[in-house]
């Protein structure tokens, strides 16, 4: 909102400085490059005492600078309280321009105070530790009655010590409608109510103005505006890490990645396969090829060490999502699933055009996760590894609450309100409650009605930092070079201020290390059937043709068995009678909502029943939807249908699956549309049938299954059916054992 703000306002530069963060400086990054607008990149810091200093950054010196500052200061205190020395200031000053702050500065502050002296003792101190070259005084005129007064106590300072006057706006919205939102966010945070806080609201004047309003503003000191330009062109800071984006692999003889992964893959190659076939050995050379291109050679033998150490200490482990299109994975194993047999479309996983690098997710043990995330930092060390944040936003029913609360509206009646909503996001609030009768008088009436107002607005807004269900940030240089880090509210975890898209837009990479109760019930039952049984049992030797498996599977007697015991399942699954693991991969993908809401589901069922025939919109589409009986099921079939009918490369096919699965503007989709008709035209497609295909992919994409993941769960789901046909008893004791767990924990 900031940037478009600023973009119609004609402002040329703008920054943010989060308190004590980093946290949204990525986005913004992104935001004003695309909107011609020059991203500065800072930081409001607190200081021991409590006053607010800002930073921002001349360069990459002081980006870093400041990534170590703020990192310092969150992790050296109690979590919730960073603050910083002037002394740990001094020692990471190189490459920072220092603002005096706004009225929660030290020097404003002392000025307010009266304490004139002491006020110049501050400013010196600061011009001491940055120099006059990149120490500047900070002017703000919000229309405080003190505002006058103090903005010629520090513009004397200023001239007295001979250092620059910048004028500023000390954003907190971005238009002057939003101050009542900011009070409602104030609110929430002090968890109080808006006829309680009238010491913490702040006034309708802290939005963005216009150039010309800050000439306005600032016209007894006309310079302290003229010099925004001149500070602006003083920072100079990109935020593509790409350089750093993991460590170099330790190899030995100093070996090339690139060839040392090529000859590790054809030694492995021969567990996996034997003799390749001719089109597992295309399929490979091609990989290795296009990894070398990417120079994703490291990323892949970071994992595969990864999953090494897994294998060497009996840690149940395996590469899930769309990794498993990947021959690549398999050969090294990473992954389970062999690409091949599978007809896995390489490019979900990896193509050409990536607009983003490739996550390889690792679902490991429940009760070993820890072990494995250990060795992590242990291989790669604290300072070049972290976990990922990930940003908790508001949504349908705590904004219901959280908002009402702070309109000091009734607590009984916004928790009927929320227990009654059924959409996630808070735009839609008012239409769910709409359709209620009992909730419609309210929302009529002058108060609901900025209640409603007021939770589209704070829809999708940041509510609190946490840990991401998984990730992990590797770099080749130590973090706090490139992003700031803080304590998690877990004991003992530290993250990084990104979540998983700031790290994608910023060049790095992540590694998924996710817990999954499921293996560590396999390998529990397992374990214990071994024991019991007096027998050797080799899961990954299991033959996936077992038709007693199958037969339990058709009767639906499926509680405890991966994936396929919901109630839906149940009723599904006598139905569909699956009798091999294709038709487990695509059991696994069909009780989704994209299927569900793509009405896909009873066409597939009265196919499979031979109650109605398999059609295609189009004969192209046959080689991709015959395993599906003519029906889209999976991300891959998006995919492939925008290069066989389209003609698309697999990276432009992949970017319109992206575009498809996210609300994005009818502009964009309105060209991406017309480049797919004029594609179906030249292959031969006439209009009305490319638009029904379109159609049908754009209505599926928001809510489609990834086939290599499909499969790699469908592989798990084999397992512990399995399991249960065979060894019911350890199978129940080690479900048991490893609650809460499923769909009826």
């Amino acid at each position: 909102d900031l940037v478009h703000r600023a973009a119609r306002l004609g402002i040329e530069a703008l920054a943010l400085t989060d308190h004590d963060g980093l946290y949204g400086a990525i986005r913004f990054h992104k935001a004003c490059k695309e909107a011609g607008i020059k991203p500065i990149i800072g930081a409001e810091l607190t200081l021991e005492q409590g006053s607010h200093l800002t930073l921002l950054a001349k360069d990459h010196t002081g980006y870093s600078n400041l990534c170590r500052l703020i990192t310092r200061a969150q992790i050296s205190n109690k979590k919730g309280s960073p603050a910083l020395s002037l002394n740990q200031l001094a020692q990471h000053s190189k490459g920072l321009i220092c603002l005096s702050g706004c009225r929660k500065g030290e020097i404003a502050g002392l000025i307010l105070s009266g304490k004139i002296r002491e006020a110049r003792e501050a400013a010196s101190t600061l011009l001491n530790i940055f120099g006059k070259d990149r120490f500047w005084i900070e002017l703000q005129n919000n229309f405080y009655p003190e505002d006058r007064e103090l903005l010629e106590a520090l513009t004397q300072l200023a001239h007295s010590l001979q250092v620059n006057c910048v004028a500023t706006s000390n954003v907190h919205y971005a238009v002057k409608d939003d101050h009542r939102l900011h009070d409602v966010l104030l609110c929430i945070k002090n968890r109080t109510t808006l006829d309680h806080c009238q010491a913490l609201k702040l006034n309708s004047e802290f939005h963005l103005k216009s150039p010309e309003e800050m000439k306005e503003l600032f016209r007894s000191c006309p310079e302290s505006v003229l010099n925004t330009l001149a500070l602006a062109r003083e920072c100079n800071v990109s935020l593509d890490f790409s350089a750093y984006r993991f460590p170099e692999f330790p190899l030995p003889g100093g070996e090339r990645v690139d060839a040392y992964l090529a000859r590790l893959c054809l030694e492995k190659s021969k567990e996996r396969y034997g003799s390749l076939s001719d089109e597992a050995d295309r399929r490979l050379r091609y990989e290795l090829d296009l990894i070398g291109r990417l120079d994703l050679a490291g990323y892949f033998l970071i994992v595969w060490d990864i999953m090494e150490y897994a294998r060497r200490n009996g840690i149940p482990a395996q590469g899930r999502g769309s990794a498993a299109n990947s021959i690549v994975a398999y050969i090294l194993g990473i992954t389970k699933v062999d690409p091949i047999k599978n007809k896995l479309f390489l490019g979900r996983f990896l193509n050409e055009e990536m607009s983003s690098l490739p996550d390889i997710d690792v679902d490991i043990s429940t009760s070993h996760r820890e072990k494995l995330i250990q060795y992590v930092y242990q291989k790669y060390g604290q300072e070049h590894t972290a976990m990922v944040c990930t940003f908790v936003t508001f949504q349908a029913r705590n904004a219901i609450r959280e908002v009402g609360k702070a309109l000091g509206l009734p607590e009984p009646l916004l928790d009927l309100m929320a227990k009654s909503v059924s959409s996630y996001g808070a735009a839609d609030i008012e239409e769910d409650l709409g359709k209620i009768d009992r909730f419609r008088t309210y929302l009529a009436s002058g108060i609901w009605q900025e209640f409603i107002s007021l939770c589209g607005k704070i829809a999708d807004f940041p509510r609190h930092l946490s840990i991401h269900v998984g990730g992990m940030l590797i770099s080749s240089c130590p973090l706090t070079d490139i992003v700031p880090l803080e304590k998690a509210a877990m004991p003992g975890r530290i993250v990084c201020q990104w979540d998983k898209d700031g790290i994608a837009d910023a060049g790095l990479i992540k590694i998924d290390l996710l817990g999954l109760r499921m293996l560590s019930l396999i390998e529990e039952a397992r374990q214990m059937a071994e024991k019991s049984k007096g027998m050797r049992i080799n899961l990954n030797e299991l033959s996936l043709d077992d038709s007693e498996v199958y037969d339990m599977i058709s009767r639906a007697d499926t509680i405890g068995v991966f994936q396929v015991e919901s109630r839906a399942q149940i009723q599904t699954l006598p139905q569909t009678r699956p009798r091999s693991i294709e038709d487990l991969t695509i059991e696994v993908a069909i009780i989704r909502p994209g299927p569900l809401q793509g009405n896909m589901v009873h066409p597939y069922l009265q196919r499979r029943k031979g109650r109605e025939e398999v059609s295609y919109l189009h004969s192209k589409l046959k080689p991709i939807l015959e395993e599906t009986l003519g029906v889209i099921l999976f991300q891959e079939q998006v995919i492939q249908a925008a290069v066989l009918i389209a003609g698309f490369r697999p990276g432009e096919a992949d970017a319109l699956r992206r575009a498809m699965s996210r609300k994005r503007s009818r502009q964009e989709m309105g060209k991406m549309r017309q480049r797919f008709l004029e594609g179906a035209d030249r292959n031969g497609v006439d209009g009305e049938t490319a638009e029904r295909i379109f159609a049908s992919l754009e209505g599926f994409a928001e809510y489609g299954f990834c086939k290599s993941h499909a499969a790699g769960f469908a592989l798990l789901c084999y397992q512990s059916a399995w399991l249960k046909r065979y060894h019911p008893a350890e199978f129940y004791a080690a479900l048991l054992n490893n609650q809460p767990m499923g769909f009826y924990d």
